[in-house]
């Protein structure tokens, strides 16, 4: 098992919860013992999840069929997950889209769960809406509105033809259903979108989920915008290039090559899609950048050091790569070779496939989610940094299985751990044979004898209080 909380850090936790207001930042999620295996068919599908430590819990606070008893819109396959972390009503709700691109029903639209109203869950942006399809990145912006895109782009038009892979957002997320206004913000270039993350300085990183894909930057004119309008005004995009490109799954120094001018303007040999946004990955090909197999999410976090660090899970190379923003270096932070800490062995790429979405704790843990069989392969990993260095090299890191999704036909998708509460999480399960998406809610409790210890501790707190005041 993996380290258990000083007796001091278990106390700050027991006390700031009972006085309420700010949460402590030490997270109970990594204290567990890894599973060995996968997990099977789970007998409760509102329980699907085999979790690593008895001191975990689950519970589903929405599912489709519930939606669909209610009138609701949906058309299922809910993926990323984000909260609304700033503006009115701060970390009151979750927000997904549907990534729904199936020819008999090509709508994809964007719910909303309400965390302090019994998690009623409405529809937002309604299915269909501005030709909307294939719904899949999910993220909070710096000025408190909502961008998701669409992970649809079609190889095999020409760069005029081609309608999709956009970016777009909700100016007003969390105001009433009916008044959400749902722009396309075509200044990004057009690609199969999936992660996007804001670094420090608030530019925007993306990427294109392909098979020879890229790693892209957006850099505004304006970066410090408090609205979309001002942020997607004008601005420039870079694709990733390591040394001097035209290469692919690189490693090593990197450079921003631009594709667009400041002002969002293609290129020279850059051409435009039929919505107007430049076509990104044609545009990949102009510059020679780096190309990746299929990269996915995305998330940023410091090291200890202080770098800046753009996680990015590739699903076919079955790789995990850092790319420091720091010191301008890519390298592989998972992948097959990585040990994995129920075996010590090397993981292998037959029990760590498919890296899809990537996830950070409050103490920035990194967790891997892969893209895989609910019921047979479909795992959450936690990535064991010891020492934060944006490497998995050093004795006792590695790898560790830390739930695995038991829902037949189904995937682990848009893991999210709530900024407000350390030992709380949220997670899809997305597209299941039954048809009946789920948002599981995933708690951590102290074991048996820390709540013992904290009690303790607890007395000996009101003993010192009252003796103080016995002394005044």
């Amino acid at each position: 098992m993996f380290a258990r909380k000083p007796l001091n850090v278990m106390l700050s936790f027991a006390l700031v919860a009972i006085a309420g207001g700010a949460q402590a930042a030490n997270t109970l999620f990594d204290t567990f013992t890894p599973l060995a295996a996968s997990a099977g068919v789970a007998a409760n599908a509102a329980m699907p999840i085999t979790l690593s430590s008895p001191n975990f819990s689950q519970v589903s606070i929405a599912d489709r069929a519930n939606q669909l008893a209610l009138g609701e819109a949906n058309p299922g396959n809910w993926d990323m997950i984000a909260m609304n972390t700033s503006g009115p009503n701060a970390n009151r709700y979750l927000f997904m889209p549907f990534e729904q691109f199936d020819a008999t029903n090509p709508a994809a639209g964007v719910q909303r769960i309400d965390l302090l109203s019994g998690y009623a869950t409405k529809t937002i942006v309604a299915p269909g809406t501005l030709g909307f399809t294939a719904g899949d990145a999910s993220r909070w912006t710096p000025w408190g509105s909502y961008l998701t895109a669409e992970e649809n782009f079609s190889s095999t038009t020409t760069s005029a033809s081609n309608t999709k892979g956009r970016l777009f957002e909700i100016t007003n997320p969390t105001a009433a259903v009916g008044s959400i206004n749902f722009v396309q913000r075509s200044i990004l270039p057009s690609v199969s979108h999936e992660g996007l993350a804001f670094d420090s300085n608030k530019n925007l990183y993306f990427i294109d989920e392909l098979n020879g894909g890229g790693i892209y930057k957006y850099t505004s004119a304006n970066a410090n915008a408090t609205n979309g309008d001002d942020y997607f005004a004008a601005g420039q995009t870079f694709a990733l290039k390591v040394g001097a490109g035209a290469n692919s799954n690189a490693t090593g120094a990197y450079t921003w090559a631009a594709i667009t001018d400041v002002n969002g303007v293609a290129l020279a040999g850059v051409n435009l899609t039929s919505t107007g946004a430049v076509d990104g990955r044609q545009a990949q090909d102009v510059i020679a950048s780096t190309a990746y197999n299929r990269p996915e999410d995305m998330d940023i976090i410091n090291l200890a050091n202080g770098d800046e660090a753009l996680f990015v899970a590739t699903t076919g190379t079955n790789e995990v790569y850092l790319t420091n923003l720091t010191t301008g270096e890519m390298s592989v932070f998972a992948n097959a070779n990585t040990i994995d800490l129920a075996t010590g062995l090397a993981v292998g790429s037959g029990a760590f496939t498919s890296p899809d979405n990537i996830a950070y704790d409050s103490e920035g843990n990194i967790y891997i989610i892969e893209d895989r069989n609910g019921g047979v392969d479909n795992d959450i990993w936690f990535a064991k940094d010891i020492n934060h260095d944006g490497d998995l090299l050093d004795a006792g890191e590695g790898v560790a299985r830390w739930a695995s999704n038991g829902t037949p036909g189904s995937e682990f998708t848009g893991l999210f751990f709530d900024p407000t509460n350390p030992n709380v999480a949220y997670v899809n399960i997305q597209h299941p044979t039954s048809g009946v998406d789920r948002t599981m809610m995933i708690t951590a409790v102290p074991e048996a004898e820390t709540y013992a210890m904290m009690l303790a501790g607890l007395g000996l707190v009101g003993f010192a209080a009252a003796r103080r005041k016995s002394v005044k």
